[in-house]
């Protein structure tokens, strides 16, 4: 139920958590294209390199659960991108330009301030030197964080909705998940927690402003 100011009461409390990458910023598939030819390789070779090359799919795994930091990962796969490609912050020179996805954000907003509990959890690609939460500047409107590099352990391994469910402190049956991977849907499912694939922002914010009661409203 609301109340007259908006506000959610605590037995109508929703979970709300959302993945990063895709979801609170926009597809970085053609950011990525731009950035390989800027430097000098072909336009497909980032994804190329972390989704379809053996070593660079280790390297990338290694990464996510922390297993190797982002400064090891950066001088190894700028070796597998090209020998004349630059190893300093090579993740943060990749990602910088990815756009912020406004109104999932501004949805986000919406939903903690009628009361809402949010959760990120997201499959890290490391933190230090780039910190993408906090170039995009999310990291503060959440109430938990389940990254995977600090947790050891990546969706869709189902430890890592549990224990995103516990940190949240809600039943899975009030809480939604939000991601752009249909692969890491189904073990949020499994838990009894509600579900929603992004391919396209302003369809997922609507399905979103109708689970949650709430309105996203960004400035222009």
């Amino acid at each position: 139920m609301l109340h007259s100011n908006g506000a959610v009461e605590k037995n109508d409390r929703k979970g709300l958590i959302l993945d990063f990458a895709g979801v609170l910023t926009a597809s970085p598939i053609v950011t990525h294209r731009e950035w390989c030819m800027s430097e000098g390789l072909e336009p497909g070779a980032w994804r190329a390199t972390l989704n379809d090359h053996p070593e660079g799919r280790r390297l990338y795994a290694a990464l996510e659960i922390g297993e190797i930091g982002q400064a090891e990962w950066n001088e190894e796969t700028a070796a597998l991108l090209g020998e004349h490609v630059d190893p300093v912050n090579l993740m943060g020179r990749a990602w910088a330009g990815v756009p912020v996805a406004r109104r999932m954000v501004a949805l986000a907003r919406a939903a903690r301030a009628a009361g809402h509990r949010l959760g990120l959890l997201s499959n890290s690609f490391g933190l230090n030197p780039f910190n993408p939460y906090e170039h995009v500047g999310i990291w503060d409107l959440f109430d938990v964080h389940v990254v995977s590099e600090l947790e050891g352990l990546a969706k869709p391994d189902p430890a890592i909705y549990r224990l995103v469910l516990e940190r949240i402190e809600l039943p899975a049956e009030r809480c939604v998940f939000v991601d752009d991977h249909a692969v890491n849907l189904p073990p949020a499912a499994a838990l009894g927690i509600s579900t929603v694939h992004v391919t396209d922002e302003d369809a997922a914010v609507a399905e979103l402003e109708a689970l949650l009661g709430v309105t996203a409203v960004h400035a222009a």
